[in-house]
């Protein structure tokens, strides 16, 4: 078992409008010795928005915007912007978030040059029905059971004025490109996806992704495989580039006699080929475990987002319960050997070893 230490709540909700429900799920970026927040802020009746914070160090709160950075503008997120992500590609900050439109949540993408001025490039994911996934990913075979049973909802929307679109959430990017193509996750129910190698987002046309479908279980890349992640999982904090493969702090969701519990989870993906899973911790990273992971909007809940490493210290930032942030941190080369120690059987036989 790895070493954790809670670092315990770093931003609670203040009594302004745009964040006196909720502050929570932030995506994360370090540069220098800052660290960058740009977090989910929840009014009253849901209404998301992101803001910020700036920290000295990992800790350290030092700057805190009274008003969100980012809002809703077009009806594609008129009612949030939730759990953004982060990463910085060559000289461009890309943050992606979830864009809610009261019925739709759906992955989008805003993009900077400074962390100041943002460029909402819109919605990059499929818009696509249920009924339009099924028939195109079924080609091949029947799917798992548990994306009708997460995804097929249309008919509780059926008075609805919009039409109800297949949820595609957590949206996240390698923070690099891979063979000079853009690599991003995404998230349908109950498995995490993968986009692999596209030269430009353009690329992304509803043709890209009638094809893409076509060839859908090619494209999961991490399934539900242990207790605490068998009802569903979902990509947490942008992929962290390591010597022995890509380090993916994941969300994983099981089933109790209290409701849904979230914890989070470690994987390994390979550096080359991420669609290739290497390795994962066989038991969760950290559960909700105190106070403020047990009880908050939603109970029970630990929402991996962002990650800040300082020399061999590893912080992650997570939603606690829906209604703040805390933080946990670690030794990363601790990690990395414990997943080396569950590496899979056929990846054995490359004798990758592990930290010093």
């Amino acid at each position: 078992m790895i070493d954790l230490k809670r670092e315990g709540v770093l931003l609670n909700k203040t009594i302004l409008d745009f964040e006196n429900e909720g502050v929570l799920n932030p995506a994360v970026i370090k540069i220098d010795n800052d660290v960058h927040l740009f977090y989910r802020a929840v009014s009253i009746g849901n209404h998301s928005s992101i803001g910020y914070c700036k920290l000295n160090g990992p800790l350290e709160v030092v700057e805190r915007l009274d008003k969100p950075l980012l809002f809703p503008e077009f009806d594609y997120e008129s009612q949030g912007l939730e759990d953004p992500r982060i990463v910085k590609i060559e000289d461009t900050f890309y943050l992606t978030y979830t864009a809610y439109d009261g019925l739709n949540a759906l992955g989008a993408l805003a993009t900077s040059k400074d962390l100041k001025i943002w460029d909402k490039k819109g919605l990059i994911v499929p818009l696509l029905t249920y009924s339009e996934f099924s028939y195109l990913s079924e080609g091949k075979g029947s799917l798992n059971e548990k994306y009708l049973r997460y995804n097929e909802h249309e008919r509780i929307f059926e008075n609805h004025s919009k039409t109800a679109l297949l949820w595609d959430k957590n949206l996240i990017f390698f923070p690099r490109k891979i063979e000079g193509k853009f690599y991003f996750m995404h998230r349908i129910k109950p498995d995490i996806q993968i986009v692999v190698g596209v030269e430009k987002l353009e690329e992304l046309t509803p043709i890209f992704w009638q094809n893409y479908f076509l060839n859908f279980k090619d494209y999961i890349v991490l399934s539900p495989k242990y207790d605490h992640e068998v009802s569903y999982i979902g990509g947490g904090c942008p992929p962290i580039e390591t010597a022995f493969g890509w380090l993916l702090i994941y969300h994983g969701v099981h089933d109790s006699v209290k409701g849904f519990v979230y914890s989070a989870c470690a994987a390994l993906l390979d550096l080359q080929n991420p669609a290739k899973e290497l390795s994962r911790l066989p038991y969760p990273l950290f559960i909700p475990e105190y106070s403020w992971e047990l009880k908050g909007e939603v109970n029970n809940v630990c929402f991996p987002t962002g990650t800040a490493l300082f020399d061999d210290t590893f912080y992650i930032y997570y939603g606690a319960a829906d209604e703040r942030i805390a933080v946990v941190s670690m030794s990363l080369s601790e990690l990395l050997k414990e997943l080396l120690l569950n590496i899979k059987n056929d990846e054995k036989r490359n004798n990758v070893k592990p930290p010093q």
